[in-house]
């Protein structure tokens, strides 16, 4: 299995074609798996890099480390070691807001274009923002039930997530890469990522930007993602309407076009 050692740790990772790349950052608790058909359905013309965060999926189950600045750092460092230059950044859910903060440490000298699939810029429901997913009861209650039953955790989210309901396989799998982060980690990076707020680092996100909307508010409300495309400079939105946190998976053929074109016209 391919890994990649950054900053004293393993990370899985998975690679396919040969054109310019495209990383895929996943969510927080998930895993590369979910982007299956993005690294099956786009290596005709691109080479799609699916990438686990430490502690997640088939990579390291370090002790430490788990905040988003420091996955951040583990991008930067796993993209240097694979010459990856000229990176199309698609970030999902928690793996928007490593994006934002990537952009924040390290520029957009290394990014060609910018994607957000699904995500506020902060999960958390501050005095002054109104699209936040989680209050403190809220998150005490995931962190809770983190410790007490994973299982359930897991459950729930894959459950918030889709429109519809997934077929067999597919809440399988999710189920499967949910369940290989430890609860110890489950709890350090959920807790990290639902307190960090991104709204200050939208407008450095320079580069050409595409931010995909899953109309479906089971899990996440439209107001916040609408509110990180109008803050981005130069940012396009598209809807998915058969779709909630996961067009990728509930609406592939079009996700994957979507994407296609935004990379074309580069």
């Amino acid at each position: 299995m391919p890994r990649e050692t950054v900053n004293g740790t393993d990370l899985y990772y998975e690679t396919a074609g040969d054109g310019p790349p495209i990383v895929f950052l996943h969510g927080v608790m998930m895993g590369s798996r979910f982007f299956t058909d993005q690294l099956q359905g786009l290596d005709d013309e691109y080479r799609p890099i699916v990438l686990d965060f430490r502690g997640h999926g088939r990579s390291e189950k370090s002790e430490t480390g788990h905040t988003i600045p420091q996955y951040a750092a583990d991008v930067e460092a796993f993209l240097a070691a694979q010459n990856v230059e000229s990176v199309i950044l698609v970030g999902w859910s928690m793996g928007a807001l490593v994006g934002w903060e990537y952009v924040d440490q390290f520029g957009t000298d290394r990014l060609r274009g910018f994607v957000v699939v699904d995500q506020h810029p902060s999960d958390y429901k501050w005095a002054d923002y109104d699209h936040g997913a989680f209050g403190l009861q809220e998150l005490i209650d995931l962190l809770e039930l983190a410790q007490t039953d994973p299982g359930a955790l897991a459950q729930l989210f894959i459950d918030e997530m889709l429109k519809d309901q997934p077929s067999p396989e597919v809440e399988q799998l999710m189920f499967d890469e949910i369940s290989r982060v430890p609860p110890s980690i489950k709890s350090a990076i959920l807790f990290d990522q639902s307190m960090r707020d991104y709204r200050d680092a939208l407008q450095a996100v320079d580069v050409p930007s595409l931010v995909c909307l899953g109309e479906d508010e089971k899990l996440l409300e439209t107001g916040g993602v609408e509110y990180a495309a109008e803050h981005m400079p130069n940012a396009t939105l598209e809807r998915f309407p058969d779709s909630g946190h996961c067009p990728f998976i509930e609406q592939t053929e079009r996700f994957n076009r979507v994407l296609s074109e935004f990379a074309d016209n580069l």
